[in-house]
C-alpha cells in the first residue's frame, strides 16, 4: 500500500535547468577574487602590476588568508602569475596571449551556436530573452560608465550563449577564460566606446534570431576578433601608468 507521503513525493516533477537553482554560499574568497578581478578591469592594477597580499587585505577589510587563498586560485587560471624574486604579479598581456585566448573563445561559441541553430533554439523565446536582457545590461552599464559592470555583463551574454547550447562540457571549458575576458573588455572600454559593445551584441543577437548559421558565424568573428584588432592594449596600459598615483607605480616596479 502506497503511502500518503509516497504519493506525494510521486507526484514531483523533477527539476529542470529552468527552475530553482541552490543558492551559492559565498565566502571571503569569492569576494577578493570578485575585487581583484574588477580593479584590473578598471585599470586600478595593470597587467604586469606586483599585487602585495597585505596592501589588497588592507583595502578590503579582511584577512589575508582569504586573499592568500584567492591569489592562488587566479594563478591557477592564468590571470596572476608568481614569479621568484619578483612576487605575485597580475599576468602580462601581450597582443600574441590575447589572440591565444580569442581564439579558444571563438573556437568554442562557433560550437555553441551550431549546436543552438541546430536544435532550433533561437526560436525559444524565453531562451533569447536571456540574451536581450544581457544586452540591456550592457546599455545600462554603458550609460553609467561602468566599465566593469559593461565587461561582466558583455562575459554574461557570451555565457548565456554557452549555456543555451545545452553542451555542459564546453560550458566547463569556456568558464576557463571567462575572468580573462572580463579584464580585456574591462580595459577595452577604456578605449573603444562602449556603445559600439553594446551595439556589437545587438547585431549578434539578431543574427542568430535569422538562424543563418554562416552570418552568424561572421558576424561572431567579426565581433570577437575586433576585440584584438580594434584595440591597443599596450596603449591603454601606458596611458593608464602615467596618471597613475606615485604609490601605483612603486608597485609595479
Amino acid at each position: 500500500m502506497v503511502t500518503r507521503a509516497k504519493a506525494k513525493a510521486s507526484q514531483v516533477q523533477p527539476a529542470t535547468g529552468e527552475d530553482w537553482r541552490p543558492v551559492r554560499v559565498r565566502t571571503m574568497v569569492d569576494e577578493a577574487i570578485d575585487a581583484i578581478v574588477a580593479a584590473a578591469a578598471r585599470g586600478l592594477v595593470l597587467p604586469g602590476d606586483r599585487l602585495i597580499e597585505t596592501e589588497i587585505a588592507q583595502k578590503l577589510n579582511i584577512s589575508r588568508v582569504p586573499v592568500r587563498e584567492a591569489l592562488r586560485l587566479l594563478e591557477s587560471q592564468g590571470i596572476v602569475v608568481n614569479e621568484p624574486y619578483k612576487g605575485i604579479r597580475l599576468m602580462p598581456l601581450t597582443q600574441s596571449r590575447i589572440a591565444q585566448v580569442l581564439e579558444v573563445r571563438l573556437a568554442l561559441e562557433l560550437i555553441a551556436v551550431r549546436r543552438i541553430i541546430e536544435q532550433q533554439r533561437h526560436k525559444d523565446a524565453d531562451a533569447m530573452k536571456r540574451l536581450d536582457r544581457c544586452i540591456d545590461e550592457m546599455r545600462l552599464m554603458a550609460t553609467r560608465k561602468d566599465s566593469y559592470g559593461l565587461a561582466l555583463a558583455d562575459v554574461a551574454f557570451h555565457r548565456t550563449l554557452c549555456e543555451i547550447s545545452g553542451n555542459e562540457f564546453l560550458q566547463t571549458l569556456w568558464e576557463g577564460v571567462a575572468r580573462q575576458l572580463t579584464i580585456v573588455v574591462g580595459l577595452s572600454t577604456l578605449d573603444k566606446p562602449m556603445r559600439n559593445i553594446v551595439d556589437e551584441h545587438r547585431a549578434l543577437l539578431a543574427a542568430i534570431l535569422t538562424g543563418n548559421l554562416a552570418k552568424i558565424h561572421t558576424v561572431l568573428g567579426e565581433h570577437i576578433q575586433d576585440q584584438n584588432s580594434d584595440v591597443d592594449l599596450n596603449k591603454i596600459i601606458s596611458e593608464r601608468r602615467k596618471i597613475a598615483s606615485p604609490a601605483k607605480k612603486g608597485t609595479s616596479a
